[in-house]
């Protein structure tokens, strides 16, 4: 199989400076695609060159970074113009997410709030603001679900409720714009090793580690170049009949 190829294409990457995103970035643009980073930070959580500097720097491809909170709208249209600038969107890729472990019965209408309007009412305005870029260039629309999109979790009810969302956010526009030659689809990972799940949770590095492991057959957990894998599949035309699909990124754990 040939390796892909997205010379002269655009794609735009939410939460593109850290982690997964990070990571996503750069295989996009090792296949050729100028990147628009999109982040509330230049710089990576763990340090080093920021993404865009370091494609510009180390591919043939440009990239530019945009100051951007996925929750607000003027950001997302600026989002929307500088891809309109470098020629136009033919790739989204809707990473940007948090998540926050909880007590049901705590939860404040703030807390929810704030967390549906980053994991999902971001993802719908940004794919609305983008929308017509990508059904000039027969655009792919990448949305970074989750595990916790597929199966519920008690520890984890309103992160499991922005995910399913995604999910079904992401099947809902693949039969909208799939005649029209857009395909949406999502990833949902596992357990991935990001500052997200080593520091925020903590769930590697953490007294749960070990449990957490033992739930994943590979016995082992994923890395961001997995998640960035499997981006690259979905942007390219290797997954040209692949619309409204969920692919799964967890060493098996879901079917354990």
């Amino acid at each position: 199989m040939s390796q892909p190829d997205l010379s002269g294409e655009v794609a735009v990457v939410t939460g593109g400076s850290s982690g997964i995103g990070r990571e996503i970035c750069l295989s996009l643009a090792d296949a050729g695609a100028d990147i628009v980073v999109a982040d509330l930070r230049t710089e990576p959580r763990t340090g080093g060159t920021p993404t865009h500097e370091r494609i510009t720097q180390e591919t043939d491809s440009d990239a530019r970074f945009v100051d951007c909170d996925v929750t607000e709208q003027d950001d997302r249209q600026t989002v929307a113009t500088t891809a309109a600038e470098m020629g136009g969107a033919d790739v989204l890729v809707n990473n940007a997410g948090i998540f926050r472990g909880e007590e049901f019965s705590e939860v404040t209408e703030e807390e929810f709030d704030q967390l549906m309007a980053v994991n999902v009412k971001a993802v719908y305005f940004l794919t609305q603001a983008l929308i017509d870029q990508l059904l000039d260039e027969g655009g792919r629309v990448i949305n970074l679900s989750s595990v916790a999109g597929l199966e519920g979790s008690g520890d984890f009810v309103s992160y499991c409720t922005s995910k399913g969302a995604v999910r079904l956010m992401t099947y809902s526009l693949a039969d909208k714009y799939g005649p029209e030659g857009v395909r949406v689809n999502a990833i949902h990972p596992g357990i991935i090793e990001t500052s997200m799940v080593t520091e925020d949770v903590p769930i590697i590095g953490g007294e749960s580690e070990e449990a957490f492991l033992q739930t994943v057959p590979m016995r082992e957990f994923g890395q961001p170049e997995d998640i960035a894998d499997a981006a690259l599949y979905l942007a390219s035309d290797q997954s040209g009949y692949v619309n409204g699909e969920s692919l799964v990124v967890d060493g098996g754990s879901t079917h354990t």
